[in-house]
């Protein structure tokens, strides 16, 4: 199967030139830049004609919650939703039910990635105060990373022993994600505020009581012990402009920035409620900006999701009783396309943000770059294309968003997954299943 993309303009390691794309079954096989297309058999066109051509996006911190949570979401419907915005590849945490804490957890998430997910897919490992002996059993080219609790969060894998927590560092050969929150400073915290607004304090006090000083205490630590072993560390969903000064200096260090923490601010609250609640919480307008101008400066890395998905029913209360997590995969694009627009970045460094440095810090073999011998992944979106979110487009399992009413100015038109056109234009392949990821 030989398949020609020619019109569009290419966006792939900080250039964006006129060109066509040759792809032989799953690779690309040639990069001609220009207006003409190339004179040569295919077997099916894609004409890319005032849209931007652009690597399959990377997500690289994601929730379908499955197994044992699948009421919420999972893997089929997720990777749906996925496939619907651009994102031909994700990598899922593993707060699940089992949590994915064993060899056989792991093994056991990985079939039911092969069986239900429409895209490529891989599966961090979890670590707990008390399995670091299983790392080494680990597969360096199936698994993408460890993730670390060093905050209590949804699915109750907090480490918090500080010897458990320096044997990670210490003996970890892959790369780790910390979700970074100090646990006992937000229990102050929340006592305080139940002590004086009840047991469930408004969603108002939630970035006050997940704070500034509780990411930055816990994040210093992460960085301290990542600089005394010589680890890889990658800070999930940074939300404070303070938790900035940690990054940019060393390639061995870096930070995250989610959807959620770049076009909420803690405004949004009095209109959004609880549909916004996350952990780390969305904190200042002011922190917002430093995160999006950190986009540019090098002190974030890469730009994901953190997609996570609830019943509607589960967001309801305040800051103790509401769930915390959202749905974003679907609409990550063109929210950053957004940010293009609005001249916060440029979309060659979107592609970068998105594409580029989650291969490279994973080492995804053959992914994140339209490159000669690379799998075709390919996301292909349309400029001046206005849509507005409605309930009935979303194919999140939960069936919600907090961007619901929200009109794009950028239409995802084509997902391109190891060749295969798996959404076009609103046709969707349920049939299609991607393939798991390799490392390194």
């Amino acid at each position: 199967m030989i398949k020609l993309i020619y019109g569009g303009i290419i966006v792939n390691e900080d250039r964006a030139f006129l060109g066509s794309i040759l792809i032989h079954n799953n690779q690309i096989t040639d990069i001609i830049e220009g207006s003409h297309a190339p004179c040569v058999p295919y077997d099916e066109a894609v004409d890319a004609t005032g849209c931007f051509v652009l690597p399959g996006i990377i997500d690289e911190h994601v929730h379908f919650r499955e197994p044992g949570l699948t009421a919420k979401a999972d893997i089929n419907s997720e990777s749906r939703a996925a496939a619907y915005g651009g994102i031909t590849s994700f990598l899922d945490m593993p707060n699940t039910s089992p949590q994915t804490t064993s060899i056989e957890a792991f093994q056991q998430k990985m079939e039911i990635g092969r069986q239900n997910s429409h895209i490529n897919y891989a599966f961090f490992y979890g670590a707990t105060n008390n399995n670091v002996d299983t790392f080494d059993q680990l597969d360096q080219h199936t698994t993408p990373g460890i993730k670390l609790f060093m905050g209590a969060s949804t699915g109750n894998m907090l480490v918090d022993r500080k010897h458990a927590l320096e044997q990670i560092f210490e003996r970890s050969s892959f790369p780790i994600m910390t979700h970074c929150e100090d646990s006992s400073i937000i229990q102050d915290n929340m006592k305080k505020a139940k002590e004086q607004y009840g047991d469930d304090p408004d969603i108002t006090l939630h970035p006050s009581i997940r704070n500034e000083e509780a990411c930055y205490e816990s994040t210093k630590l992460a960085v301290s012990l990542a600089k005394k072993y010589g680890s890889r560390l990658h800070v999930a969903h940074l939300t404070t402009e303070r938790e900035l000064t940690f990054f940019g200096h060393d390639d061995r260090i870096t930070a995250e920035a989610v959807i959620a923490h770049l076009i909420f601010n803690d405004n949004d609250y009095q209109s959004l409620g609880t549909a916004i609640k996350c952990n780390p919480a969305v904190k200042k307008q002011s922190d917002q900006m430093a995160l999006r101008k950190a986009l540019t400066t090098g002190q974030i890395y890469t730009v994901a999701t953190d997609h996570a998905p609830h019943l509607l029913q589960e967001k309801q209360g305040g800051c103790a009783k509401a769930a915390s997590g959202m749905p974003m995969i679907q609409f990550s694009l063109p929210s950053m396309l957004e940010l293009v627009d609005e001249k916060v970045i440029s979309i060659e460094q979107l592609v970068t943000l998105m594409c580029h440095h989650p291969a490279s810090l994973f080492e995804i073999n053959q992914r994140g770059f339209i490159r000669k011998g690379y799998y075709a992944d390919i996301t292909i979106v349309k400029p001046n294309s206005p849509w507005a979110i409605t309930t009935d487009c979303i194919q999140s399992k939960c069936k919600w968003s907090p961007l619901t009413g929200h009109t794009f100015n950028w239409k995802v038109v084509q997902t391109i997954c190891n060749g295969h056109s798996i959404y076009a234009n609103g046709r969707f392949d349920d049939l299609y299943r991607g393939k798991p990821l390799s490392f390194r």
